[in-house]
């Protein structure tokens, strides 16, 4: 759950607001869903014919997702889902900058340094029951994945029945950076994508355009972003749904994995951490002598758990295991590792870009690292 900006706290700007503060163009603008869930200022909610749609309306913020957020969201979704006249939900970000940048570091930051444990809980949970009921929906749920979508907006868009970018489109998991994991359900998306890829994204924490998104099985179509809001008059009009998309989707600019493929499935199916980067120095090809410099410069705890995280999550039963799975590693992560708090500090808070991760890059971990992390017992389980 990669996060930009605090919990809790509120967007400046109500409902149908643009990120420079104008009114939304009237084509855009509908009224509220009159049902039981009522619109929020960061949550729009709309019914237009037959399909529902639920609009992030934080876009200064790059919609980053606070508990509110979440708890709206499930509710218009559990509403929908028992109503007959709904055949589609469209999931998309207010602004012109990006779906959903994650979830709320700054604000995880404070309730950790607050020693509130049961907050952090109650969000994870929350989020990723979410998570969950998009996964299993009813009904189609197509995410419009503009611009920047990462962490906690991957949990969004990447779970959901189709999913669309755009040219604008930056996805990514890069928790590692912070000394986390790939949460919301990224380690399942991850441990399916082909080759290693999914060892490659998860550790590096790297950004992918669309293509690549479509390559790593994170996205399925490319519409152009100018032809989303005619894509979404098409289906309220009645258009099928699939033959709609493909109307409007073209090819995205070609990306880059398919020409690294080669060096990430050799480098990538090392058993460790460490042999995974001698690996890397050994290659003749310039990027992935780089990504080998990357890695180098991450936290050792957060690279050795999340190789291991993609790597089961390639075994387990369902999406719900794997959530299940990340719940009891962010808790560990949150509640015994200092690195998480460092890596926010250093990046969010004072923004110094120098964390002092322990153990450092290139020390030893403890031999039963895997066994602690993988060990932890959620205090509340996830499920049940």
């Amino acid at each position: 759950m990669w996060i930009a900006h605090q919990f809790g706290r509120r967007s400046p700007y109500g409902c149908g607001t643009t990120p420079e503060g104008g009114r939304r163009p009237p084509s855009v603008a509908v009224p509220r869903y009159r049902g039981t869930v009522e619109s929020t200022p960061t949550v729009e909610i709309e019914q237009r014919g037959e399909i529902g749609i639920l609009t992030l309306q934080r876009p200064r913020a790059l919609n980053a997702l606070d508990l509110e957020m979440v708890e709206v969201l499930a509710a218009a979704l559990e509403r929908w889902e028992r109503d007959d006249s709904i055949r589609a939900v469209v999931l998309r970000g207010g602004g012109d900058r990006g779906f959903c940048a994650g979830g709320d570091v700054r604000g995880l930051y404070e309730t950790l340094i607050g020693d509130h444990p049961e907050q952090v809980e109650a969000f994870f949970r929350a989020e990723y029951a979410l998570n969950a009921r998009i996964a299993e929906y009813r009904h189609p749920i197509v995410a419009f994945a503009d611009g920047i979508t990462m962490g906690g907006g991957i949990g969004l868009a990447g779970h959901a029945s189709h999913r669309i970018v755009t040219e604008r489109s930056m996805l990514a998991m890069p928790e590692t950076r912070i000394g986390f994991t790939p949460d919301v359900g990224g380690s399942w998306l991850l441990g399916r994508a082909p080759g290693r890829v999914g060892e490659y994204l998860a550790l590096t924490g790297n950004t992918v355009g669309p293509a690549d998104a479509i390559t790593a099985g994170l996205a399925d179509h490319h519409v152009p972003s100018v032809r989303l809001e005619g894509l979404l008059s098409a289906l309220e009009d009645g258009a099928d749904l699939d033959s709609a998309i493909q109307a409007v989707a073209t090819e995205p600019a070609p990306g880059t994995l398919t020409g690294e493929r080669e060096w990430i499935d050799v480098a990538f199916a090392q058993p460790t951490v460490a042999e995974i980067v001698e690996a890397l120095r050994g290659r003749p090809e310039n990027a992935a002598r780089a990504t080998a410099a990357h890695l180098g410069t991450l936290p050792p705890t957060a690279l050795a758990v999340t190789l291991e995280a993609v790597r089961r999550a390639r075994k387990l039963p369902d999406l719900r295991a794997t959530l299940a799975q990340e719940y009891g590693l962010v808790l560990w992560f949150g509640t015994t590792q200092p690195d998480l708090v460092e890596g926010i500090r250093a990046q969010l808070v004072d923004k110094d870009r120098s964390p002092r991760w322990n153990p450092a890059p290139g020390q030893e971990l403890p031999a039963d690292l895997l066994d602690q992390a993988y060990g932890f017992t959620p205090p509340t389980p996830l499920w049940g």
